[in-house]
């Protein structure tokens, strides 16, 4: 393979052949490299490759082993090792907002007297998208300090009912009641702002046994949805989009301590952002208002045919292009998802989802040179084209460039026009927290407890006084 670095000729023990040959070890060492990770594709794929391609360029006998361990579980089991002193992964896949935990806890490595060292790492970090950098890599946000590399990025952008977007009766329906060209295609999809798919959401809510497309519905029919769930940070996921694209902030952890919560978490713009986020889910299926409209089940009513359209990330949805899990697999389309006009320009900023892989800190320098020597062969253009036509996502702009990428996976296309609107929220310890408030706060906001000026002057005050006693406010 090409980017496995291959010796060119066979070099006998301890001779060094020219200045640049690679010295072999005098007796190859057998070294596995344990890697913890959720249990699902992009994971199980990284295992099959590497057991099928994988030879280290040292003349080490490395093994990658995967840990599998269930999403459900996968925090927990993460965080219990880590805080155990039982030093078992030299590589874990983490959440970009777990990151600041285990760095200040002393177990995640930083990379950056490694990545000068080495040019194969630092050609690498120009190819990756620089967006996953700084929410993948960098501790504090968007510092220089680098700790991590991406294993699987994702995005989230719209999937729709092309047989239903693209009827001619619904075109003509549709252009006669909002005068707006109903979106069909990719282009026109571009030019979709939010007050359009409520548009969207109101035009497709159909009763049972209504007139729908080229049929009828057999159950009641919905137009929109996106993520509106309690659970985790589904309703945060989703928000946060609006309160950047009207022009809001989170609390900015770049600028700590001088950064304040108060002021700027409840600001008229981030306010305005969440109204509108709370106001849209009425075209949503009921469940929107109970809290409980995750990415599930959001993926789960679109693939029964329930929903014309959806935000959600492109990876939990990629089965909506099954027949073995979608009743509209063969009538599905990916778009880019609304925006909000701001400025005069039409702005998607949005949640970065997926994931990176990161070092931890108790290895030898042997184990940890064999590491990044596997984040090497992972962040390789041969690996991350035959991963994009697999099961994931590329880190890497030089393969999203290539003219034969947007056709791979229905959704390359949107995912590669959105990786620069991307944002992450916090990577400080004080994550879980934050969110966990947070997402009480949106929920009493989505099932009608609370006003959207109400949920977000309670997050800046808790954030406020959070951050304040943890230091990170002066």
């Amino acid at each position: 393979m090409s980017t496995l670095r291959k010796l060119t000729s066979t070099i006998a023990l301890g001779a060094v052949v020219g200045a640049f040959a690679v010295q072999a070890p005098a007796h190859a060492k057998d070294i596995t490299i344990q890697m913890a990770a959720p249990d699902w594709g992009p994971t199980r794929f990284m295992q099959d490759y590497a057991n099928k391609t994988y030879k280290s360029p040292t003349g080490n006998n490395v093994k990658l082993a995967i840990d599998f361990i269930p999403w459900g579980s996968f925090y927990d089991r993460v965080a219990a090792s880590m805080t155990s002193g039982e030093k078992k992964y030299q590589l874990v896949v983490s959440d970009s907002q777990w990151i600041g935990t285990f760095i200040e806890g002393g177990q995640f490595m930083k990379l950056n007297k490694y990545i000068d060292a080495d040019a194969e790492l630092q050609n690498i970090l120009k190819d990756v998208h620089p967006a996953l950098t700084e929410s993948y890599g960098t501790y504090p946000y968007k510092s220089k300090n680098i700790y991590g590399f991406p294993q699987m990025p994702d995005t989230k952008v719209t999937f729709y009912r092309k047989d239903l977007f693209c009827d001619d009766g619904e075109q003509a329906a549709f252009k006669a009641k909002y005068s707006k060209t109903l979106p069909c295609t990719y282009e026109d999809w571009e030019s979709v702002d939010w007050d359009t798919w409520g548009n969207i959401g109101e035009f497709f809510r159909r009763d049972a046994g209504s007139k729908l497309g080229s049929g009828t519905t057999p159950d009641d029919f919905y137009g929109i949805a996106y993520q509106a769930g309690k659970t985790y940070d589904f309703s945060s996921g989703q928000a946060l989009a609006f309160v950047w694209q009207n022009g809001g902030m989170i609390w900015d952890e770049s600028n700590q301590p001088n950064a304040q919560a108060v002021g700027v978490v409840n600001s008229a713009a981030a306010v305005k952002g969440i109204a509108k986020y709370v106001d849209l889910l009425k075209y949503s299926p009921p469940v929107a208002k109970t809290g409980q409209m995750g990415i599930f089940a959001i993926n789960n009513l679109f693939s029964q045919g329930k929903i014309a359209a959806i935000v959600n990330w492109n990876a939990v949805s990629a089965t909506a292009f099954d027949p073995k899990s979608s009743t509209v697999a063969d009538k599905t389309a990916v778009a880019l998802p609304p925006g909000t006009m701001h400025n005069g320009e039409l702005v998607r900023w949005d949640v970065m989802g997926g994931q990176p892989f990161v070092l931890t800190t108790w290895n030898s320098d042997e184990v940890v040179k064999e590491s990044l020597e596997v984040v090497k062969w992972w962040l390789s253009k041969d690996t991350q084209l035959n991963f994009a036509k697999k099961s994931g996502n590329s880190a890497l702009q030089s393969v999203m460039a290539m003219p034969e990428y947007d056709g791979i996976k229905p959704w390359n296309r949107a995912h590669k026009n959105v990786l620069k609107w991307q944002k992450d929220f916090w990577h400080v310890p004080e994550f879980f927290e934050l969110l966990t408030q947070q997402q009480e706060e949106f929920d009493k906001a989505i099932t009608g407890q609370s006003s959207a000026k109400d949920a977000m002057d309670s997050i800046a005050a808790f954030q406020q006084e959070l951050l304040t006693e943890a230091g990170r406010i002066n």
